[in-house]
């Protein structure tokens, strides 16, 4: 398969997601409750932000760029990565921000 060579922004779109990560499992299970109530909409964990790339052809095709701490450090770091995504080519793009 020969690579495929174009600009970044041709083959990926950026976005911002929230990360939830629950200090206490999601399902209390006990046999003498049949119905319990949801649990609140409101997080008692640790909540971060990452910058995810998503392919212009597959929505499900999803990569992590980035974790931060709060939004205001996402979205200021999501300009950064825009810039590169709108200047870079899609090889030089992913080696600098998909490679291990």
């Amino acid at each position: 398969m020969s690579p495929i060579i174009g600009a970044a922004a041709d083959f990926y779109r950026l976005r911002v997601t929230r990360v939830d990560e629950p200090d206490e499992p999601d399902l209390e299970w006990r046999d003498d409750i049949l119905y319990r109530n949801p649990p609140q909409q409101e997080v008692d964990g640790t909540e971060s932000f990452a910058i995810e790339a998503v392919s212009v052809d597959d929505e499900d095709d999803v990569r992590p760029v980035a974790l931060y701490g709060s939004t205001d450090e996402a979205y200021a770091a999501l300009e950064a990565v825009q810039e590169d995504l709108d200047e870079l080519t899609k090889s030089a793009f992913e080696s600098r921000y998909f490679s291990a």
